[in-house]
């Protein structure tokens, strides 16, 4: 021990040590030859001390004689200390998440705060570095000052983690159409809006229109709002849903516990108990009622347990018809909903599709937004960057994700494809969990604290 010792105090092997450390960490892990810098500092602290003459040991001295200063510079150390450890931990580790809305019920719920595990795809190193710590996109106490700087990019570049995406894995990603952001409504897409704002208003005069309304806001991909859905297509996968039932490369998606759709619950005029549909997990805000008819979410066992009533007379699942303009790709040629949609090819990284104006639609986001390419169509011709094109090669891979509350969902079936750079992590665990429609403390969901994420 007193040999380890004696080597350990050795301020060389100190250097190489804590070098060595650094560069497999910040510079091999995670492919970023401009950290190599920061080898110099750790030379500075161990070998040439040059700032601890200039500033360090000044410091330090007055901490031994000024008590005031003492204290207050050793809350500044402990804070900074903290705060840097809680960002790299951020960063590579794990993040945390709430459920905002009812999209994954009943697998997860309104009120569940999740960690999400970074390192199960391999965590992304920022695309803006230089931002306020801890906080995602805007400020602290406001929702439209911006956390980050622009002028330092970096590309994207997922480092090695515990493996990858799997089918019915669930997911939390950067939603994909949230580059734009109109402050107005944020947690709406803005291609929505800016798209019923031009059927009402002619195409010029909607975008103008919605404008004057509210602020616009381009976010890099990682200062984008964090979603969480179930990953049902890989990339190279083939989706299909007929009749609000998923398959994938022409196979049934397996059962997923919790899933649930919309349906009519018809009754002979009198009402169901309330207390029933608290017992099932079912909020009041999801519930419609009028003249002996309800229309609500349901899982299979919930549905079964209702069809037991003796008031009960019909279960009947709700299923869209005609074309939705609000589905992917949004283009009159391909007439799907939210039941009945694709089939659909899931780009693969690698693989080259042909390019005719029949397709475009599907692609065309992923060429322009997503791989940063300057597409244009004239006179029947497409072309990419300036050149002709007919076919087109994928630079990433991208899935296809949807929630559990199937008609209840805004997911992949509205926006498209999730690429990869867009890939946060895996929920391990609810550490949380709050009723919104109870109050402190029998809004807390004991039994879902510390339950695991399927």
């Amino acid at each position: 021990m007193s040999k380890l010792k004696k080597i350990w105090s050795n301020r060389w092997v100190k250097f190489g040590v804590v070098s060595l450390f650094y560069t497999l960490w910040f510079v091999v892990w995670t492919g970023n030859p401009w950290l190599l810098p920061g080898i110099a500092v750790i030379y500075d602290i161990y070998i040439s001390k040059y700032m601890y003459r200039l500033f360090w040991r000044k410091h330090k001295e007055r901490k031994q004689t000024n008590r005031t200063y003492r204290k207050v510079s050793e809350w500044v150390e402990a804070i900074v200390f903290a705060t840097v450890v809680a960002t790299l931990i951020r960063i590579y580790v794990f993040a945390m998440f709430v459920i905002p809305t009812p999209s994954m019920e009943k697998s997860l719920l309104v009120g569940d705060y999740l960690l999400v595990s970074k390192l199960a795809y391999g965590p992304v190193m920022p695309n803006t570095p230089l931002s306020f710590p801890l906080v995602h996109n805007t400020l602290p106490l406001s929702q439209t000052k911006k956390s980050f700087v622009e002028w330092i990019k970096w590309p994207y570049h997922r480092l090695s983690g515990w493996g990858r995406v799997k089918r019915n894995d669930p997911v939390v990603f950067n939603f994909p159409a949230g580059d734009t952001v109109a402050l107005m409504e944020p947690s709406a897409s803005y291609y929505d809006l800016l798209r019923q704002f031009q059927q009402a208003y002619g195409e010029k005069a909607g975008r103008d229109m919605l404008l004057q309304r509210t602020e616009v806001v381009y976010r890099p991909v990682d200062k984008r709002d964090n979603y969480v859905k179930r990953c049902i297509a890989l990339p190279g996968d083939t989706i299909r849903i007929e009749h609000s039932e998923v398959w994938v490369n022409s196979e049934p998606q397996r059962e997923i516990p919790g899933r649930q759709y919309n349906y009519y619950v018809r009754t002979d005029g009198t009402t169901i108990n309330p207390e029933l549909f608290g017992q099932m997990g079912i909020a009041q805000s999801d519930i419609l009622y009028d003249a002996g008819t309800y229309f609500l979410p349901l899982t299979d066992e919930n549905v079964e347990r209702l069809r037991s009533l003796r008031n009960v007379r019909e279960i009947v699942r709700y299923e869209a018809t005609g074309a939705d303009p609000d589905i992917f790709p949004n283009s009159e040629s391909y007439p799907w909903n939210v039941d009945n949609f694709g089939p659909l090819w899931v780009p693969r990284k690698g693989a080259t599709v042909a390019l005719t104006e029949a397709n475009l639609p599907l692609y065309r986001r992923i060429i322009e937004t997503y791989e940063g390419n300057r597409l244009e169509v004239s006179d029947g011709q497409i072309r990419i960057n300036g050149e002709p094109a007919d076919s087109y090669t994928f630079a990433m891979d991208y899935y296809f994700m949807m929630g559990d509350n199937r008609h209840n969902s805004l997911d992949s079936r509205y926006w498209g494809f999730v690429p990869e750079d867009h890939i946060v992590g895996k929920p391990s665990f609810v550490w949380l969990s709050l009723d919104k429609e109870k109050s402190f403390p029998a809004n807390i969901r004991w039994n879902r604290i510390f339950r695991g994420v399927k």
